[in-house]
């Protein structure tokens, strides 16, 4: 399906080339003939240089040369019409719209094998994404999911950012984190922190201790790698998250990292309260004490994973992105449907660039379970009306 998907793609852009081909060929057969047709003190023969220099646009150079060798022809066939090929004018007008085609053709060859390397770099890419961070399913046990990712640096696909999830007994487990930095150079430890999650998911029974092994890896990455002037500046916020399969609860243990949110049908967002433990590797001699959080999640709600790229992208004017209050707008569409209006919103909020990777993730509980909230609730109202409320629990 893949390969014929792609033969598809690539009969349509050649067509599509082809088709665009007879723009240039048609300005030559234009020119030439209201230049044949034109007085002779009237020159329109350097316009043909127009027909080689678009070609590039849409073209390779085989094509470019093809229609720079129909532009000197036709200011050959000029020529002939106007005083023969041998007056010095028309010499000098072969010759120089012969040399300005052959740098076009030149000039479209270095493009060309540029643009190669660029897709070469980008596979690569995304290969090293696929490999370092696989693809989440669409569905894992309850849970439909959708994934967003947005790398800081130009060409990469991947950086400090991370996410990963994996089945667990009667359970999913997922993780969210973000290493120190941003980019290529965080990859390293981001797949350190990946590793270590899938090894150990599986051997611990609670989030706590799966946590202490997480902080047990980085610190040992932190003792072989770390330079003297970067000392206790490598370590990684990290989201612990357990949702059983039969029970409508989520368990959390928080390493630092920003708390999800709670989307619920009726335009509502509920963050948990939380009690959030010292960033992985920020004191590797000081055992961090950590903390299991749980609070309701029923069916037809969405959990949203986030890093702080996408709540400290900022404006022109150095506002923050509102992540709460746009995401209570899409609380009734799917996962897919929630990253599409987020990834839009969020590039269009910082202008189509950001400072730092971002990263999400989007569960939605599809299984039956009873129905019950725990947590700071953001009603939709305050946000449309500018209002200020009370943050409230219940």
């Amino acid at each position: 399906m893949g390969f014929r998907r792609s033969l598809a793609g690539l009969r349509q852009s050649w067509q599509s080339s082809h088709a665009l081909l007879l723009l240039p060929i048609a300005l030559i057969v234009v020119i030439t003939i209201v230049d044949i047709r034109s007085p002779e003190d009237v020159h329109l023969g350097p316009t043909l240089v127009i027909a080689p220099a678009l070609t590039p646009s849409f073209a390779g150079p085989w094509a470019t040369g093809l229609v720079g060798g129909l532009a000197v022809a036709a200011q050959a066939v000029i020529g002939v019409f106007h005083g023969g090929l041998g007056t010095m004018n028309h010499i000098v007008q072969l010759i120089t719209l012969f040399v300005l085609s052959v740098l076009i053709v030149i000039y479209c060859a270095i493009r060309e094998r540029r643009k190669a390397q660029l897709a070469q770099v980008r596979s690569v890419a995304e290969a090293a994404q696929h490999v370092l961070m696989w693809p989440l399913p669409e569905q894992i046990g309850p849970l439909r999911i959708a994934t967003l990712y947005l790398a800081a640096e130009d060409e990469a696909q991947i950086g400090g950012d991370l996410y990963a999830t994996t089945r667990v007994d009667n359970s999913v487990r997922v993780l969210i984190g973000d290493v120190r930095g941003k980019g290529l150079s965080a990859i390293g430890e981001a797949a350190l922190l990946l590793g270590a999650f899938r090894e150990s998911a599986h051997r611990h029974t609670s989030l706590p201790d799966l946590a202490v092994t997480l902080e047990q890896s980085v610190t040992r990455y932190a003792a072989d790698f770390e330079t003297p002037e970067e000392a206790g500046e490598r370590f990684a916020t990290a989201l612990l998250v357990e949702i059983p399969d039969g029970d409508p609860i989520t368990r959390l243990t928080s390493c630092g990292h920003p708390p999800p949110l709670l989307l619920s049908p009726g335009h509502v967002v509920t963050v948990p309260s939380l009690h959030p433990s010292p960033p992985l590797g920020v004191h590797p001699s000081e055992p961090a004490d950590y903390t299991l959080d749980a609070f309701s999640f029923e069916p037809g709600d969405t959990l949203l994973l986030y890093t702080d790229g996408v709540i400290e992208a900022r404006d022109a004017d150095g506002h923050f992105y509102p992540l709460a209050e746009r995401a209570a707008q899409w609380t009734e569409g799917s996962p897919e449907a929630l990253m599409h209006h987020i990834r839009r919103d969020l590039l269009a909020h910082c202008g189509g660039r950001l400072d730092d990777d971002a990263a999400l993730i989007a569960l939605h509980r599809t299984s039956p379970a009873h129905r019950r909230h725990h947590g700071r609730i953001i009603h939709t109202d305050a946000f449309q009306h500018g209002s200020q409320t009370q943050p409230r629990t219940g």
